[in-house]
């Protein structure tokens, strides 16, 4: 690891323009992802940008209904946190999901974000990886890849986005807000993860030097009714090889209102929009719910390896709106 500067913001502003001081700063939330880059050599900032006492902590209903998150907020407290247990339960179970309480104590919202790939080539200096060094190559399509992507990958890269949050946040349509030097804005969850494309080192549409100041998720009666499931190699926390995010909304045994996303397939969460319009006015069973997943699943293309994840995602996706669909019945 070699040598870095440090500084602490105390507000927005000061952040921002610590951000565009220096080409090489980056933003230290939790260090829960950045910290391992940096001992890997994968990330070298030559600024370390303290944001945890940024006044961006707050849990909070928007005039709408909707929820506003601040940046800062930690994994264990937007987890835990009465309001999102009870109208975006999803949400909860999958920041429960995704890591241990030391993690989650530390690592925060606007992190979880911008967290980087796992994929075992992105960290490995002597391997290709056009996500880390452009133009290289992809080392995992002739490799190891029994948990890469099938859904939207290219020749140019075949790795998995990590966060189980996210996958969450994409089935509630959140919204991410950011501050630049020019002023505020904010990104719409599908287009803030960037398709993977020629450009896998391109991951977000942030612009330039901003910082990530919150996240809305909008009000969506369905979310009330809501359900995570991860699937993962070993018992203990481990990153997802398949996730389902789904909110169901039933009336008199037909589907009203769907929200579908997977996680661990593709180098974004992937919003199941094939299947959602394919159940919506349907009926709600397990033909209709296998059929919606072939119809998303369709699209897959598939390594040696990973063919797997096809039977995987589809199983998922009948089990979570089986359950979510008995419950609503009761």
């Amino acid at each position: 690891m070699r040598e870095f500067g440090y500084e602490r913001a105390h507000d927005v502003a000061g952040a921002v323009a610590l951000l565009g001081s220096d080409p090489g700063a980056r933003l230290l939330g939790g260090g829960t992802n950045l910290v391992d880059l940096m001992k890997a050599g994968v990330e070298r900032p030559t600024l370390l940008i303290d944001v945890q006492e940024l006044p961006l902590g707050d849990i909070e209903f928007t005039p709408d209904g909707g929820l506003r998150v601040g940046a800062t907020v930690s994994n264990s407290d937007l987890a835990a946190h009465p309001d999102v247990r009870r109208h975006y339960p999803a949400l909860a179970q999958a920041l429960l999901a995704g890591a241990s309480g030391q993690l989650r104590n530390m690592a925060t919202v606007g992190g979880n974000l911008l967290q980087r790939t796992r994929c075992g080539y992105f960290a490995d200096l002597s391997k290709p990886c056009n996500k880390r060094t452009p133009g290289s190559g992809c080392a995992a399509i002739a490799g190891e890849h029994r948990n890469h992507a099938i859904l939207g990958a290219s020749d140019h890269c075949v790795a998995t986005h990590p966060s189980d949050m996210a996958v969450a946040l994409a089935a509630f349509d959140a919204v991410i807000s950011y501050e630049t030097a020019e002023g505020p804005g904010d990104l719409p969850i599908d287009a803030f993860y960037l398709p993977v494309g020629d450009t896998p080192h391109i991951e977000t549409a942030l612009p330039a030097g901003a910082v990530v100041t919150g996240i809305t998720l909008p009000p969506a009666p369905a979310a009330a009714h809501s359900h995570y499931r991860k699937v993962r190699e070993r018992a203990s926390y481990a990153f997802a090889i398949g996730s389902v995010a789904a909110a169901l909304d039933v009336r008199e045994g037909a589907v009203r209102d769907v929200r579908l996303a997977f996680g661990a397939v593709a180098s974004r969460p992937w919003r199941a929009r094939t299947a959602e319009r394919a159940l919506t006015g349907g009926p709600a069973d397990a033909d209709a719910f296998a059929a919606a997943a072939g119809a998303e699943l369709a699209a897959a293309k598939t390594l040696p390896a990973n063919g797997y994840k096809v039977t995987l995602m589809r199983n998922l996706v009948v089990a979570v709106l089986t359950r979510l669909a008995e419950e609503a019945a009761r």
